[in-house]
């Protein structure tokens, strides 16, 4: 075999898979093309479809924010409610918690005008005070403030309307009409009408009935009222010198202060507004006192001030402790009244500085009776 022929061979060989590549291409010619493959692009459908892009990527956005508004819309209005609950809970608490406290306050108020013998206060909200009633007359502005002046009052008071003015001058009117008790010249003005010096010595007893009670009452009212007058007319037969020293202005003023704080007690002499176990010492005090044992006097005011208690200033826990039912046998001598409230123990302190003039004015004729 010569070199021609094997080249020949090797060429037949190359050619023969390329046959069926070349038929298939020949059938691919014979049929028409459906999308002819374009060498170029046109830049106007470039900027068309980028556009079309676009679009349609700016309205995936806006329908995504959408969706995160009406979301966030969503939580908004699930937190507002939320808060309203919330808000509703706390107005609804605090405004249970107000009437709580004004109930309280009304309670404190209410005992405070009974412990001084006040009048009680008109229920909160009985009267609506911008309009009147129906058988309540009105009166005109200039006519009203000319009635008012004439009784020199103040024709209006901050925050008072037409209604509330009109009312104040009909209770004025009222109060005026009203025929007022007659009051005793002494250091404390008092209704109860006073008893002489012979009459004025107390019981060792508390009377049981009411006409006792009330000239028991009259007796004590008119023994302080004796001591203060004595007190005060020994303080101003003192020289200028004393008088306008350090110690004689403090025994003024405590004077002063003693008339002062012994108000409330005889407040509740009128009102015959006052507790047994607090008015019996008292009686215990002053008898002693009118029989010049002031020493005797005064362990009567230390039992009403501080007890018989072992711990009277407030000792809360001890060691030992009596049995409960031997507690009971003294626990109505273990009350300390003076610690009970500011005016009762105004109002001691202010007879235990009554007690201490007397022994100066009527001193005892025991020595040993005495208070140091």
């Amino acid at each position: 075999m010569d070199f021609a022929s094997l080249m020949a061979k090797e060429i037949s060989k190359a050619k023969s898979p390329a046959t069926p590549s070349s038929t298939s291409s020949g059938s691919e010619q014979k049929e028409p093309a459906k999308t002819p493959d374009k060498k170029y692009v046109r830049r106007a459908e470039l900027e068309v479809a980028r556009i079309a892009a676009y679009n349609a990527e700016q309205e995936r956005l806006q329908r995504e924010r959408e969706e995160r508004q009406v979301q966030k819309r969503k939580l908004e209005e699930e937190e507002a409610e939320r808060r309203r609950e919330r808000e509703e809970k706390r107005r609804r608490l605090a405004e249970e918690s107000r009437k709580k406290r004004e109930e309280e306050e009304a309670a404190k108020e209410r005992e405070r005008r009974k412990r001084l013998g006040l009048p009680e206060l008109p229920p909160a909200g009985e009267k609506d005070e911008s309009t009147l009633g129906e058988e309540e007359v009105d009166v005109p502005d200039e006519e009203l403030n000319q009635k008012l002046r004439d009784l020199k009052e103040p024709i209006c008071l901050f925050g008072e309307n037409h209604v509330a003015r009109l009312r104040r001058y009909r209770r004025l009117v009222r109060r005026s009409m009203t025929p007022q008790p007659k009051l005793t010249d002494g250091p404390i003005p008092t209704t109860l009408e006073p008893v002489s010096e012979v009459d004025m010595k107390i019981p060792t007893a508390l009377p049981k009935d009411a006409d006792g009670r009330k000239f028991l009452f009259r007796q004590l009212a008119s023994y302080f009222n004796m001591v203060l007058l004595e007190w005060e007319r020994a303080l101003a037969r003192r020289d200028v010198s004393v008088k306008q020293s350090l110690t004689g202005r403090q025994a003024y003023n405590a004077m002063i202060q003693s008339k002062e704080n012994l108000k409330p007690l005889f407040r509740k002499f009128e009102k015959n507004d006052i507790d047994d176990n607090l008015l019996e010492p008292i009686m215990e005090i002053v008898h002693k006192a009118q029989l010049r044992r002031y020493v005797d006097a005064n362990d009567a005011y230390l039992r009403v001030s501080i007890g018989k208690a072992a711990w009277p200033i407030g000792v809360t826990m001890v060691g030992i402790h009596e049995r409960s039912a031997r507690e009971k046998l003294h626990q109505s001598d273990q009350q300390a009244h003076i610690l009970s409230d500011e005016i009762t123990r105004k109002f001691l302190q202010s007879i235990k500085r009554c007690l201490s003039f007397a022994q100066t004015r009527w001193p005892p004729d025991d020595q040993l009776q005495i208070m140091g």
